[in-house]
């Protein structure tokens, strides 16, 4: 019976969203305009292509253009909009720049507070966006829900004065973070990470925009770390020799021996997961700017070990980028993977999880930040591509939006980041707007629901 309730729950929401299911084999190109609604109104987002196979525009096909956001915040009662047959909770909020979030095994949930950082960031200022800034927090915040009704009713700082964390996980005695420039390790005792803390890697600082972030997941047999490292440039025009180990997933032991390079040329990994059917790596990745407003599209891809993807010399396979012409190294650029997913371009697609909780159809869920460098905004969603037998099955669809106030003004509630599940729930940081979110099925019922407490 529980199993049916399920099963009518995952078949409303595809049937409400209208997922078009059909092979992979046949493949998929969509040129996908997006309504959403702006203040009560509604307007059409531009075309932007997603799918299993595309074919891109041809460079600067558009000119290439900025638009950045102004954050307004969500006001009391106010908060994204769920996909039919879910429902949206404040799972914590007053948070600052809640970045990233990962669910121990022991149901703890940990958040990593941290932004990018220029020279000079302490106090509050204004910067070229308009926007307020303020030296990164670096901390992680632990949160309890101990009544499971997707709101956290316990909270406390557990780490401190850490180097823009992002990447968090737990595996038997020790808690793992990946700061900007390194990998350290805690003791884990009674779902907390003590002490200072010891680096088993050094990694390279920083990057190119946003690419700070060093993300972590452990392999399908937990015996190997990936850690993803960000490029340090748009298309390496600083010199490839400031690029070693930039534009890589990496893996080492779990003490950081025998580091070696798993994937290369994949510009900003950030978000990573494991596929539970296949116990594949999956990547969703953040590619090149300036091109125009179709390229080059984000994308998810299953990551094949040793396999290099493109950047700097080309995208979406062998196609080249012009910014290298005649200087391509042609024998590498052959071997050029062509990703699996095409996410639109410029959708900042950071986050990345797949359903872990019952209610929630099976497929990726993609985290969207949101576009600043394209004329009109992409993103600023959690997007949902379904999935069967581990792979990619189906058009996207919209999962939680809500996110964009009025284009026309440039205004956005909120930018969604990281995605991740518990037992029962979804969760999405709001870095923008300092708030975790819940998604819930919505006949959900809470623990104390549950027993009758």
């Amino acid at each position: 019976m529980v199993k049916r309730r399920v099963a009518d729950r995952r078949f409303r929401f595809l049937a409400a969203i209208g997922v078009l299911i059909f092979t992979a084999s046949c493949g998929n190109t969509k040129r996908d305009s997006h309504r959403i609604k702006n203040g009560g109104t509604d307007s059409l987002a531009h075309d932007t292509e997603y799918g299993l196979q595309i074919v891109p525009q041809e460079p600067l096909a558009t000119p290439s253009k900025n638009k950045f956001a102004k954050i307004l915040g969500w006001k009391e009662g106010r908060h994204p909009e769920a996909a039919k047959g879910f429902k949206v909770a404040r799972f914590a909020d007053g948070l600052n720049s809640p970045r990233n979030i990962y669910v121990a095994p022991d149901g703890n949930v940990f958040v990593a507070q941290a932004r990018t950082e220029k020279p000079g960031d302490k106090d509050e200022k204004v910067d070229s966006r308009n926007q307020f800034r303020s030296a990164s927090p670096n901390e992680v915040w632990r949160f309890r829900d101990t009544d499971g009704d997707g709101m956290a009713d316990e909270k406390e700082m557990v780490l401190s004065g850490l180097s823009q964390p992002y990447g968090m996980l737990v595996h038997g005695d020790w808690f793992y973070v990946a700061n900007t420039d390194a990998l350290l390790r805690f003791p884990y005792r009674d779902g907390k990470p003590l002490g200072t803390g010891e680096k088993l890697v050094d990694l390279p600082a920083g990057g190119y925009n946003n690419h700070w972030t060093r993300n972590i997941v452990l392999n399908a047999d937990s015996s190997k770390i990936f850690i993803s490292v960000g490029s340090g440039s748009n298309v390496g025009e600083n010199g490839m020799e400031h690029e070693e180990r930039r534009a890589a997933i990496l893996e080492v032991d779990l003490d950081g021996k025998n580091e070696r390079q798993f994937a290369t040329g994949i510009r900003n990994p950030v978000g990573m997961a494991i596929e539970p059917r296949t116990s594949t790596l999956w990547a969703a990745v953040n590619e090149r700017d300036e091109l125009g407003d179709e390229l080059v599209p984000d994308y998810i891809t299953s990551v094949k070990e040793g396999g290099f993807y493109g950047w700097p010399y080309a995208y979406w396979g062998t196609h080249p980028d012009p910014r290298w012409e005649n200087r391509q190294p042609k024998t590498l650029v052959a071997q050029s993977i062509v990703p699996d997913y095409a996410l639109g371009a410029h959708t900042a697609s950071l986050g990345l999880a797949f359903n872990q909780a019952p209610g929630f159809p099976e497929g990726a869920y993609v985290g969207q930040h949101g576009s600043w460098n394209r004329s009109t905004f992409s993103g600023y969603k959690v997007l949902f591509i379904p999935f069967d037998k581990g792979r990619p099955k189906g058009e996207p669809q919209d999962f939680l939006t809500g996110f964009i106030a009025n284009e026309q003004t440039n205004e956005v509630y909120g930018r969604p980041v990281a995605v991740a599940f518990t037992k029962s729930y979804m969760l999405v940081t709001d870095d923008a707007a300092n708030v975790v979110w819940s998604v819930l099925v919505e006949d959900f019922k809470s623990n104390e629901e549950r027993t009758g407490q």
